[in-house]
């Protein structure tokens, strides 16, 4: 299995890497049926790009989504394409690391339309001034609401700060905490721990909660310290916008030693390898919030994409990031068969397309999304869900998709 990964994934970065010259990419002007084109649009395909992490600490995840990305290129491609063009992706692996990303982006940007997934909000800060020069859509694989003052950033799902109000708010309802508790927040500093503790923040403040907080850097993996020290302030329940091992981590420590208090992670938090972990027997306390469904949803659409995930023979196992990644995928369909219809299959009828679109359907693979309101989250809704080894991918709902009323008055940093 792990040469058929090795020789998986040499071959997506040989096709990223001997991609066609930015010049065949397409060029601005029309094309006979008057659809106006620009960069990564020639007369028969349109490339989209794929910045992703396939050999770091989101790895597992970040394999799904692009596996999603492809059962839908194939899919969109069978029936027709868009504008007569066929769709097809060019893919990078960053790492999971911004020097990397800074890299890598002057070479892809020129081939493509635009980026139907860019992993990390490391990697999204440090592109983000290039994303808006150069005019190019993006859905980041990041759900920072920090993101959306960039109006060519399309996030699908709803975001950490809005994930964690909905979470706290399932906490409460369900009497795991309560007015007046003390709670922890564990979170990587950067874009992806500052958001995910916004949330955590404004939902404290409401509730007159005394939030604990504590910040890490990606890189550390022991945080047994981390969580005797929190035993130590009392907390009922602990709040997680961190890497999967790290989930880990904290959850063999709040087993171990005693505290066994609710943890309530961020979408990203949870990766089913923890299952087979060390941690696998102290994940029972874990509660996971994210807008997309599990892989093993009782959705008729993430029926159809898991069984297609399993024709295709790929040699991981799938994870969330399968539907997610096709749902990604699905709602960019939407967009240019808007922008065809507009005849402008260029970088600005891209953008004019996104903000077309008040809804976008994924076949319930993720909550129903609006696009048009500048700054403002697409959604508010989120699945709770907890990990269940029993089934495929290896976590299961507990709370179908709601929006808590903190979460629909909560103001996010750029709504206007």
């Amino acid at each position: 299995m792990k040469r058929r990964l090795s020789l998986v994934l040499a071959a997506m970065l040989v096709i990223a890497a001997c991609g066609t010259k930015a010049g065949d990419q397409g060029s601005s002007g029309s094309d006979a049926s008057g659809v106006k084109t620009d960069l990564g649009v020639t007369a028969n395909e349109l490339t989209l790009g794929v910045m992703t992490d396939m050999t770091g600490p989101f790895k597992n995840l970040s394999i799904g989504i692009t596996h999603g990305n492809q059962l839908w290129v194939n899919d969109f491609n069978a029936a027709g394409g868009v504008c007569g063009r066929q769709v097809k992706l060019e893919v990078v692996d960053h790492a999971y690391k911004a020097d990397t990303a800074k890299t890598l982006y002057p070479q892809l940007e020129p081939k493509v339309l635009g980026f139907v997934q860019v992993v990390g909000s490391p990697i999204m800060a440090a592109l983000k001034q290039n994303i808006k020069s150069d005019k190019v859509t993006t859905t980041p694989a990041s759900w920072s609401s920090e993101l959306l003052d960039n109006p060519y950033v399309m996030i699908v799902g709803t975001t950490y700060d809005v994930e964690m109000i909905d979470g706290m708010s399932y906490l409460q309802e369900q009497g795991m905490i309560k007015d007046g508790d003390t709670v922890g927040h564990i979170y990587i500093d950067g874009e992806y721990g500052a958001n995910g503790l916004r949330g955590s923040r404004y939902y404290a403040q409401k509730h007159g909660l005394n939030l604990r907080e504590v910040k890490i850097t990606s890189s550390d993996n022991d945080l047994t310290n981390i969580v005797t020290g929190l035993r130590g302030e009392g907390v009922k329940a602990i709040m997680l916008t961190t890497t999967p091992a790290q989930t880990g981590s904290v959850a063999a420590a709040n087993k171990a030693l005693g505290l066994n208090v609710p943890l309530l992670g961020n979408n990203p938090t949870f990766d089913p390898v923890l299952l087979n972990s060390p941690a696998a027997n102290a994940l029972d306390r874990l509660y996971v919030v994210a807008s997309s469904v599990p892989v093993a949803a009782d959705v008729p659409k993430a029926k159809e994409v898991l069984s297609k995930y399993k024709a295709a023979k790929f040699p991981e196992p799938p994870n969330a990031g399968v539907p997610y990644g096709y749902a990604v995928a699905e709602v960019w369909g939407s967009v240019l068969k808007k922008a065809c219809d507009n005849k402008d299959l260029t970088r600005d009828g891209i953008l004019t397309a996104l903000q077309q679109t008040t809804s976008a359907d994924t076949g319930d693979l993720v909550a129903a999304l609006d696009f048009s309101k500048p700054g403002a989250p697409p959604t508010r809704e989120v699945y709770v869900a907890q990990p269940d080894a029993s089934v495929e991918g290896g976590i299961k709902y507990v709370k179908p998709l709601f929006e808590a009323p903190d979460a629909k008055d909560y103001v996010a940093p750029h709504q206007k």
